[in-house]
């Protein structure tokens, strides 16, 4: 028998226990050995849960107890759950993890812990929730050279932006219906601003490189300046708004970034909607794959998480070999990466924009007498937004980039 420890039992760590015991039958069989939860950590106590009994408050009591060989760590953060990490992994114990903050900012050095210490690091639960990403980059496309990943990788901001486009309400109070629905934080900024996105995007750049992808140098935009407006006129178009989290080989370097982008009813990720994660992968070989499912929530997650456990159980005293090098990817930054934006003019700016985008095509939209909508032709980063700074208060609210 392989005894397991959960580390925190909120949402997820409650979730992996529900799975492991509901699914115990097919687990074991699976895992080729009975797989067993003797302690869950927390600070609090659980009167009157059926595992109220398992736990327990220190962590030395699991780390010093020898038959726990699998812990998962769903406490979140890079404070006590990066601490308690190193130390069960320098003793030997596999950690299977959904915290995306602790693996994008030290993947490299756990999993070269794991490997000094012949134990596991697993992260599948960390990108996508329920989704399977990491494991098919990790196995089943190591004979493709990744050319692009592109995906919808956060939930709460897919969910908003849904919203805002299926009902035209402004982005304040379908935020505040999220919130009240449990979909967004009381404090949403990780989500909204792009930042939960920008660190899954980072863990999978670093897994399509095989090098560090820093988070830290990722641009990242949220979608906190997408207005209803801004929706009516992508409808008009026949396109739909995403905050799209890129990743993308420009021969030599990697351009990532984390951006709302308009794209187009034959777009593989248009219809990707609510709740809902996909992740686009473009190889060189196969071509086009997606994987699309529950991007969050607590079994979808906790379900990633005891695939991992399942793992580590069939690999007890091997190292599953994961490619993410400690040395710092090369990163292309966005100024010379070329495109199509939209934005939005007062109808007093329009010959302003006329002089400055030559070729530009223009979007009126009849309940919209005072203003239109802008498509550039493809150009330069940093040439749209020199020519974007020149029109001054002719401009209304944001501009959102185009993907093909």
């Amino acid at each position: 028998m392989i005894q397991v420890a959960v580390l925190g039992y909120g949402t997820v760590g409650s979730g992996v226990v529900e799975v492991i015991e509901k699914n115990r039958e097919m687990v074991n069989k699976k895992a080729g050995e009975d797989l067993n939860v003797k302690y869950i950590l927390d600070l609090r106590d659980f009167p009157g849960d059926p595992y109220e009994n398992k736990v327990v408050h220190d962590f030395a009591q699991i780390l010093e107890d020898d038959e726990v060989k699998i812990i998962c760590e769903t406490m979140g953060g890079v404070g006590a759950a990066y601490t308690f990490t190193k130390q069960a992994l320098s003793a030997g114990k596999s950690v299977c993890t959904s915290n995306k903050e602790l693996v994008a900012a030290h993947g490299p050095e756990l999993l070269a812990l794991a490997k000094a210490h012949t134990c596991n690091y697993l992260f599948e639960a960390s990108v996508g929730g329920g989704i399977p990403i990491i494991r098919p980059l990790n196995y089943s496309l190591t004979a493709e050279h990744i050319e692009e990943i592109m995906g919808i990788l956060n939930g709460t901001t897919n969910y908003i932006l849904s919203k805002m486009e299926k009902e035209g309400a402004d982005f304040d109070s379908v935020l505040k219906e999220a919130q009240e629905k449990g979909y967004a934080e009381r404090n949403p900024q990780a989500d909204v601003e792009g930042f939960d996105a920008c660190r899954k995007i980072a863990i999978l750049s670093s897994l399509m490189t095989g090098k560090n992808v820093d988070y830290n140098r990722i641009y990242t935009e949220g979608i906190t300046k997408i207005t209803s407006e801004d929706f009516a006129y992508a409808a008009f178009m026949s396109m739909s708004i995403k905050l799209l989290a890129i990743s993308r080989d420009t021969g030599g370097r990697t351009l990532a970034m984390v951006a709302p982008c308009m794209i187009s009813r034959e777009h593989p990720l248009y219809m990707v909607n609510g709740v809902f994660n996909a992740v686009f992968v473009k190889g060189n070989m196969l071509g086009d794959s997606m994987y699309y499912g529950r991007g969050a929530g607590k079994l979808p997650t906790a379900s990633a998480v005891v695939s991992d456990v399942i793992d580590c159980a069939r690999h007890q005293g091997k190292v599953i070999m994961c490619f993410w090098d400690s040395e710092e990817a090369q990163l292309q930054g966005i100024d010379d990466t070329e495109r199509k934006f939209f934005f939005r003019v007062k109808k007093s700016g329009e010959e302003k924009v006329k002089a400055l985008f030559a070729g530009a095509e223009y979007v009126r939209l009849p309940e919209l007498e005072e203003e239109c909508g802008v498509i550039t032709g493809t150009m330069k980063e940093k040439d749209f937004e020199a020519l974007y700074e020149q029109l001054g208060e002719e401009k209304i609210g944001t501009r959102i980039r185009m993907e093909a």
